[in-house]
């Protein structure tokens, strides 16, 4: 009866985690539909962002801003390098915060000299045992991203850059593929690349208007650039918001599916020790009634 007691408390052990993984994969799932429909909501006006930027670049080709400028005179070995490293606060994400630490790595086996700017207490706590230099003063959550939150930070990331205290900045984060797939990605916020922007060409038939730039046209890119920064950190913070409570999801819907197939399992010898007991029972019964009908 020892090991029937055992068992049923092993399958109530079980039940309980199975409670708590379920819970855990329909706030993920209620945080992840705020994050993906705070994205859609935001993604237009930062498109129409780089749109005119591109348009600018297009108009004025000969434009060069130092947004722009790849300070190439510096060497490898002396290059300021910042990364924005998005990792989550917790874990139980699957392997969500190992590929990010994974790709910052790569970053950090670069030449060069390296400062990280870390959003999210899980990657703050691996980085803060290595040889690394980490802004003590970017402390920021990933939980609940704001267009407010990503200010502050794309105004540490800008005013350094134009300081020349750093060369080149990078944003390590996920991005969602799909619904079931995310992909640790490096993005290169800084110097802006004229690539990108050529991407966004206009059809041939399509109607080139004139533009006016006034004050300035450096004066028109030292105002869309910060807001387009702005966009490119808001929109990496939602993404890897997003990402890591879709990883949550996936990682406690497949707790929950092995919980209910270890419960079968414990079910099962549940069963067999119940009925060996029981089969036990009816032996020493019956070996009892024949001793006394022997003696009788």
């Amino acid at each position: 009866m020892a090991n029937i007691r055992e068992i049923q408390s092993r399958i109530n052990s079980v039940k309980d985690t199975m409670k708590i993984t379920n819970a855990m994969y329909m706030i993920s799932s209620s945080k992840l539909t705020q994050a993906r429909k705070k994205l859609a909501d935001t993604e237009p006006y930062f498109y129409a962002l780089q749109g005119e930027i591109s348009r600018i670049l297009r108009h004025l080709p000969e434009l060069h801003h130092s947004y722009f400028n790849k300070r190439e005179n510096i060497p490898a070995e002396e290059r300021k390098i910042g990364s924005i490293v998005i990792t989550a606060d917790k874990g139980l994400a699957g392997a969500y915060n190992h590929n990010i630490v994974k790709l910052e790595e790569e970053i950090l086996s670069k030449p060069g000299q390296h400062k990280l700017f870390v959003v999210g207490e899980l990657g703050r706590h691996y980085f803060a045992k290595k040889d690394v230099d980490i802004d003590t003063n970017f402390r920021y959550t990933v939980q609940k991203p704001t267009m407010h939150r990503a200010r502050d930070i794309s105004a540490v990331i800008l005013d350094q850059f134009n300081n020349h205290e750093l060369d080149e900045v990078y944003v390590v984060y996920t991005r969602m593929e799909n619904a079931v797939q995310s992909e640790a990605e490096v993005l290169k916020l800084l110097p802006l690349e004229r690539g990108d922007f050529d991407e966004m060409k206009m059809p041939l038939n399509m109607y080139r208007e004139e533009i006016e730039l006034n004050p300035s046209p450096m004066d028109v890119m030292n105002s869309i650039v910060p807001s387009y920064i702005n966009g490119m950190i808001y929109g990496c913070l939602v993404e890897a918001y997003a990402s890591e409570h879709n990883a949550r999801m996936m990682a406690m819907k497949s707790a929950t599916d092995s919980a209910q197939d270890l419960i079968k399992d414990l079910s099962i010898l549940y069963n067999r020790a119940r009925q060996a007991a029981i089969t036990q029972e009816i032996t020493e019964v019956c070996a009892g009634a024949r001793a006394q009908q022997k003696k009788s």
